[in-house]
C-alpha cells in the first residue's frame, strides 16, 4: 500500500510538473515517440534439425542446422515464435516450404521494421577413398573436386575405389563407383542426383614416391598432435627429441589413433612448455622427413585464487582497486534492489584477507516485487540492466590450448523456490551449480531477458572446445575436481576463454533455490593429459 501512494505521488509530481513548465500545450501525437522494442525471433524449428537454431538478437541471425536427408531447398517450417505484439512483414515466405539453399531475409515489425537473416546449415559427410591410398583425400565441395593419392608402385589404370559418396543420404551417383575398379590414368567424372538437383564431380587420383609423410602438427603447451600419411595397409610409428638432444623417443602405440584410410595422429603427452622439438614418422624402412614444432606456453587466469577484491559502494568487485579486471559478476544488477550476492571469502592468512569467493543465490526485491539473483562469477564483464535484466559479455583473450581446468569449490544447495514460467516444473526440486569453461573464437554478449533473450550455446560455431561440471546437494568441505575440456579440433587456435560458475545452474532463467551457495576457492588450468 505504501508503494502505491509512493509511486501515484510521484506519477502526480510528474503531471504537475510538465504542466507548470507548460509542456503538455507543446506535445501532440507525433512528438511522442514510440517504444522501443526489438522484434525478435524466439523459437524457429524445421524438419530434419539436428539441434536447437542458434538464434543472435544481436546480429539478428538464425542458423538452422539440419541433417543430409532432407531437401534444403523445400524445408517445412515446424515451429516459429516472435517477441509479443511482434508481426511478420510477409507471411507468405513462411506459408510454402522454405527455400533455404540461400540466405532468407525475413522483416519483423514492432513500432519499426527489423530485418533477419535466415540461413541453413546441412552438413552432409563425403568420403572418398581407393584400396592402397596414402593418406586422407581432399574433398573440395565449393568447387566439386576429389583428389587423392596412391603409391607410385600402384596401377593407375586399375584402382578400386573402397567407399564414395558426395551427397546427401537419398543422393544417387552415376556411374556408381563403388567397389569397382576404375582407370583414373586421367581425371573421371561422376554425377550426384538429389532431389532434381544434379552436381558434377571431378575425381583426380595421383601417384607419389612418398610412402610415409607428415601432413601437420597441432603444438599446444605440453601436448603436441602429429598428423601423417602412409599407405593403406602398412604400419606407422612415431620418434620425437627436443631439438639438440642426441635421444630419440618413441611415442607409445596407446599414443596413436587411426583417423581414416592411410592417415594417422599420435598425441605426444608431458612435453616442456615453450621448448622447440623435432619429430619424424616411420613406417618400415622408410623415414619421413624430421619436422620441428614450439610448444606454448603455461598461462593461468589472473586473480584465480581470488585474493584481489575492493568494495566499490555496495557493489564487491573480484579485482584489485586501480587493477585491470578480469573476472565479472552480476552484482551491478543484484544491488539496483538489493546487495551483492557475489562476495569475498574472508582469510586471515591471506596477504589481503580474502581467499575464494562465495556465490549465494537470493531473491532481491520488496515483497513479491523483485527477482531471483544466481550468484555468479565469470571472464568477462557486467555491461549493463535493462530494466530488472542483466546483459552481461562473457570471454577474456585467451590464445592457450589447455587440456583441463582445475577447479577448487565447495556447495550447499536448497530446493528450488522461484521460476520462471518455463521452468516452473523444476520448484521444489534440489537446486544444481554448474562450473563450466570454453574456449571460443570470439566473446558473447549474454542477454537475460525473455524477449531478447541471447544465451551461451555449446554447440554454436564459434565454441572450440568446451567443459563443466555440475553438483547438487550438501558438500561437507571443498573439494578439487578436473574438469576436462574437450575440442572440435586440435588445430584451432581460440582467441577468448570464458569461466563462468553459478550457484544456481538457471540463473539465467531466473530460476534457483534462495539460499544455494556455492563457494570458489581457486581455479587452475592444466595443459597436459594422463
Amino acid at each position: 500500500m505504501l508503494l502505491k501512494k509512493y509511486l501515484r505521488y510521484i506519477s502526480a509530481l510528474t503531471v504537475t510538473a510538465i504542466t507548470s513548465l507548460g509542456l503538455v500545450s507543446c506535445l501532440n501525437d507525433d512528438d511522442i515517440p514510440y517504444p522501443f522494442i526489438h522484434a525478435n525471433i524466439l523459437e524457429m524449428e524445421v524438419e530434419g534439425q539436428v539441434r536447437n537454431a542458434a538464434i543472435d538478437s544481436t546480429s539478428r541471425t538464425v542458423t538452422l542446422f539440419v541433417n543430409d536427408s532432407v531437401n534444403i531447398r523445400a524445408l517445412k517450417l515446424l515451429k516459429f515464435s516472435v517477441t509479443k505484439g511482434a508481426t511478420v512483414a510477409d507471411t507468405s515466405l513462411l506459408m510454402s516450404p522454405l527455400n533455404l539453399a540461400d540466405t532468407m531475409t525475413l522483416t519483423l515489425h514492432i513500432y519499426q521494421d527489423w530485418k533477419w537473416r535466415i540461413a541453413a546449415q546441412q552438413n552432409i559427410e563425403r568420403t572418398f577413398n581407393v584400396k592402397g591410398q596414402i593418406g586422407q583425400s581432399i574433398i573440395d565441395v565449393a568447387n566439386h573436386t576429389v583428389t587423392a593419392n596412391i603409391a607410385k608402385s600402384s596401377d593407375i589404370k586399375a584402382v578400386q575405389v573402397t567407399s564414395i559418396k558426395l551427397g546427401g543420404a537419398t543422393a544417387v551417383l552415376t556411374p556408381d563407383l563403388l567397389n569397382s575398379t576404375v582407370d583414373f590414368t586421367n581425371p573421371v567424372t561422376v554425377q550426384s542426383t538429389e532431389y532434381g538437383i544434379t552436381t558434377t564431380w571431378t575425381i583426380t587420383i595421383s601417384q607419389t614416391d612418398v610412402p610415409v609423410e607428415i601432413s601437420g602438427i597441432d603444438a599446444w603447451t605440453e601436448v603436441a598432435w602429429i598428423h601423417a600419411d602412409v599407405q593403406e595397409g602398412r604400419n606407422i610409428s612415431y620418434e620425437y627429441r627436443p631439438t639438440g638432444s642426441g635421444t630419440w623417443l618413441s611415442v607409445p602405440e596407446s599414443w596413436i589413433t587411426s583417423e581414416a584410410s592411410g592417415t594417422y595422429t599420435a598425441c605426444l603427452r608431458h612435453l616442456t612448455p615453450a621448448t622447440t622439438y623435432e619429430v619424424k614418422a616411420i613406417s618400415g624402412n622408410d623415414n619421413s622427413e624430421i619436422v620441428q614444432f614450439t610448444t606454448g606456453a603455461i598461462v593461468q587466469l589472473p586473480n584465480n585464487d581470488f585474493t584481489n577484491w575492493w568494495l566499490d559502494g555496495k557493489i564487491w568487485c573480484p579485482w584489485a582497486n586501480d587493477s585491470t579486471p578480469f573476472w565479472g559478476t552480476g552484482n551491478k544488477g543484484a544491488t539496483t534492489l538489493g546487495e551483492s550476492n557475489t562476495t569475498p571469502l574472508t582469510d586471515q592468512q591471506s596477504i589481503t584477507g580474502y581467499e575464494g569467493a562465495s556465490l549465494q543465490t537470493k531473491f532481491v526485491g520488496i515483497g513479491i516485487l523483485g527477482k531471483l539473483a544466481a550468484g555468479n562469477l565469470f571472464a568477462g564483464t557486467y555491461v549493463r540492466t535493462e530494466g530488472t535484466n542483466g546483459v552481461l559479455s562473457f570471454g577474456r583473450p585467451f590464445e592457450e590450448r589447455p587440456t583441463a581446468l582445475r577447479a577448487t569449490i565447495r556447495y550447499n544447495s536448497v530446493d528450488i523456490s522461484h521460476s520462471s514460467t518455463e521452468m516452473a516444473y523444476l520448484k521444489g526440486r534440489p537446486d544444481t551449480c554448474v562450473v563450466w569453461v570454453a574456449l571460443t573464437d570470439a566473446q558473447l554478449e549474454i542477454r537475460t531477458k525473455p524477449s531478447d533473450r541471447q544465451l551461451f550455446d555449446k554447440d554454436a560455431d564459434d565454441v572450440i572446445a568446451y567443459g563443466q561440471v555440475q553438483y547438487s546437494g550438501q558438500m561437507t568441505d571443498f573439494i578439487t575436481v578436473d574438469i576436462p575440456i574437450e575440442y572440435k579440433s586440435t588445430g584451432r587456435r581460440p582467441s577468448y576463454i570464458m569461466v563462468v560458475a553459478s550457484a544456481s545452474k538457471y540463473g539465467d532463467y531466473f530460476t534457483g533455490g534462495a539460499g544455494s551457495l556455492l563457494l570458489v576457492k581457486k581455479y587452475e588450468l592444466l595443459y597436459d593429459y594422463d
